[in-house]
């Protein structure tokens, strides 16, 4: 549970400073989760792999009307479906901002083949209300859920953790441990809150409740989160099964040229080719000669091999292509 910057005005970490920290303090693993994005992933990925941590992909979706869902996809296919939910949010919303509801997530598109671990964030305040958006929740991701527990430092941790406790063993939620990390050192709470001065309207001396209590939420090592938790051991040990159990990474992305429409029953593989030979009897009505000809099937060859057709299409090329073909139906 841990912002970036890319978190505008709420984060006040670089990801590549957050990732270092990790290094630094030891820790296994780092989950990004920046509000409805993904966009601070690739510095943090590119970080992670010079410093030896795992980065766990992740987002923190905000939605209209529930709480803050935690997402983690476990594989490419559960990624492709999370940043097609982000785009259908982002689309609905004027720009800069996104609009998701929990009828999103119970979305057959997003649920389809599964994939997604999620965690509820609690607010501050745990009313009923939240309590009946948990339940909500555990009916769309079934077991692969769980209910984030966090440090707030204002003398009333231990009954707050307890209260998430039963709330969890009430709905069947496990409880796990996060840091609601917003920066990687106590150094930043200064940055962090004139950005939260900003983002209210205010002034740092009229800011008031607005800002943090203290400096707390920077990343800790693992002993120390041993030590926080040292009443709930098992929400800190869960922490390694989302872990385990992500095992997408960025490395598998790869740009996949965009498919214009083609005719039906062909691919835009064998539709290349069509035009590629109507291409060249045009050319040489006489008749291709052969080192034409081997020139065109190597090249078609080694398209095919790398699976490039797709660029050499253009719409204007198969509307030529689909009306030449319905003239010869004709």
């Amino acid at each position: 549970q841990c912002m970036s910057n890319f978190s505008f005005l709420e984060g006040a970490s670089h990801p590549e400073e957050l990732v270092l920290q990790a290094a630094v303090l030891g820790l296994k693993a780092l989950a990004i989760t920046d509000i409805n994005s993904v966009s601070g992933l690739v510095r943090a990925h590119t970080a992670a792999k010079d410093h030896g941590v795992r980065l766990v992909i992740g987002t923190r979706l905000r939605l209209v009307d529930g709480p803050d869902v935690l997402i983690y996809p476990s594989d490419r296919a559960a990624y492709g479906r999370l940043t097609s939910l982000l785009t259908t949010g982002k689309r609905r919303a004027e720009k800069g901002a996104c609009e998701l509801y929990l009828s999103d997530l119970a979305d057959t598109d997003f649920q389809c083949g599964a994939g997604q671990i999620a965690c509820a964030v609690a607010p501050f305040a745990v009313t009923p209300v939240f309590t009946r958006r948990l339940h909500d929740l555990k009916t769309i991701f079934d077991r692969h859920v769980y209910l984030a527990a966090t440090m707030l430092y204002r003398g009333n941790d231990a009954r707050r953790l307890h209260t998430l406790s039963g709330i969890g063993a009430e709905v069947d939620m496990p409880l796990i441990a996060a840091g609601d990390v917003r920066y990687h050192t106590p150094t930043r709470r200064p940055l962090q809150d004139v950005m939260t001065c900003i983002r209210e309207g205010v002034t740092v001396p009229a800011a008031g409740f607005r800002l943090a209590a203290n400096a707390e939420r920077h990343l800790k090592a693992p002993a120390e989160m041993a030590r926080l938790f040292d009443a709930l051991p098992g929400a800190v040990a869960r922490t390694t099964e989302i872990v385990d159990a992500c095992s997408f990474h960025l490395d598998e992305l790869k740009y996949n040229y965009p498919v214009d429409p083609v005719p039906v029953g062909m691919t835009p593989q064998s539709a290349l080719e069509q035009l590629a030979w109507e291409g060249a009897e045009e050319r040489y009505p006489d008749g291709v000669p052969n080192k034409v000809r081997d020139q065109i099937a190597h090249e078609l060859a080694l398209i095919e091999t790398l699976g490039f057709a797709p660029y050499f299409l253009t719409v204007h090329d198969i509307v030529r292509f689909a009306r030449s073909r319905e003239n010869l139906c004709q």
